[in-house]
């Protein structure tokens, strides 16, 4: 028995296997191995199930043999589990709360570890593995949610057995977490546009125009602030500082004049400016000392002329 029998009989017999094991890796990698394996499955009425979103593999049955199988009758043209309306409705719940945000959590390249925080080149990133951020729903919240809805605890603790049965989802104490099966069987690109543009059309547009309405009256309150802040800012900035009141002490005291800038004191040996010119210079005479001097010089020369020998005398 070669290879793709024995994928195939392992495929039947566990109805899924992981992305990891063996056989599965090598027939995503070997083009001649998965054409053997999908060429086989045909033969048999049967498809190859696989999702680049998805950690497993599976097989399900063509188009053309569902009607023949199934039948076209009520629920039996896409239910071979026989799972009731209401476990139907809860797998598509469950479907919308855990596939939804992991599948745009992947198309984003963005891990739960990394949520908040921008990179800069994200579409350079590998695509994020299904369990690192596929996200889990609390049954109390579930069940408080959709309890009345889909048959109260009783019933909705039957169905999630039952889906879990089915490999559907993965339960651990009060988590509910993606199963093998989720997100391989049923199809993204059928059910996800009648969940968004169809059952939750409405109610995401409600949110999408609550949020608006809180960001426009978040940005309206922060612009009022703003407005309200300036005028006091302007005016405090405009105001002139008070001067403390003084106290008791320094109102009784009287008013001290304020002492002058202090200057050097002139030396009194030293000479002012013009002692210097001074003593180089003899001072004006005074005019009666001047006529007196004159006339003592003109009485000296008429009494030497009158005084000196004559020639005929020698």
């Amino acid at each position: 028995m070669d290879d793709a029998a024995l994928l195939i009989a392992e495929l039947l017999s566990r109805r899924w296997l992981p992305r990891s094991h063996p056989r599965v890796k090598r027939a995503l990698v070997d083009a001649e191995l998965f054409a053997q394996v999908e060429q086989r499955l045909a033969q048999s009425g049967l498809r190859w199930m696989d999702s680049i979103y998805a950690d497993h593999v599976s097989v399900a049955l063509l188009p053309a043999a569902q009607n023949s199988v199934l039948g076209e009758a009520g629920l039996n043209a896409n239910n071979n589990l026989e799972l009731p309306r209401d476990a139907q409705a809860l797998l598509v719940v469950l479907w919308a709360l855990i596939i939804l945000p992991k599948r745009e959590r992947q198309t984003s390249r963005v891990e739960e570890a990394d949520l908040g925080q921008n990179d800069m080149f994200p579409s350079a990133k590998p695509l994020p593995v299904a369990r690192s951020v596929s996200p889990v729903v609390s049954y109390k919240a579930l069940l408080e949610d959709y309890g009345p809805q889909l048959g109260k605890k009783v019933r909705m603790d039957v169905n999630l057995r039952l889906l879990e049965r089915h490999g559907f989802i993965a339960r651990k104490q009060d988590e509910i977490a993606e199963g093998p099966l989720l997100d391989v069987l049923l199809d993204y690109d059928v059910l996800a546009p009648r969940i968004l543009d169809g059952a939750l059309a409405d109610v995401l547009a409600r949110e999408r125009a609550q949020r608006e309405a809180e960001e426009a009256a978040e940005s309206a309150s922060a612009s009022a602030n703003a407005l309200d802040k300036t005028p006091d800012t302007l005016a405090d900035a405009a105001a002139p500082t008070s001067a403390p009141a003084p106290d008791a002490e320094a109102q009784a005291a009287p008013p001290v004049s304020p002492e002058p800038p202090w200057r050097p004191e002139p030396d009194a040996a030293a000479p002012d400016a013009q002692s210097y010119v001074q003593s180089v210079t003899e001072p004006p005479l005074a005019p009666d000392v001047t006529e007196t001097i004159e006339a003592a010089i003109d009485d000296f020369i008429d009494e030497r002329a009158t005084t000196r020998p004559s020639p005929e005398e020698h």
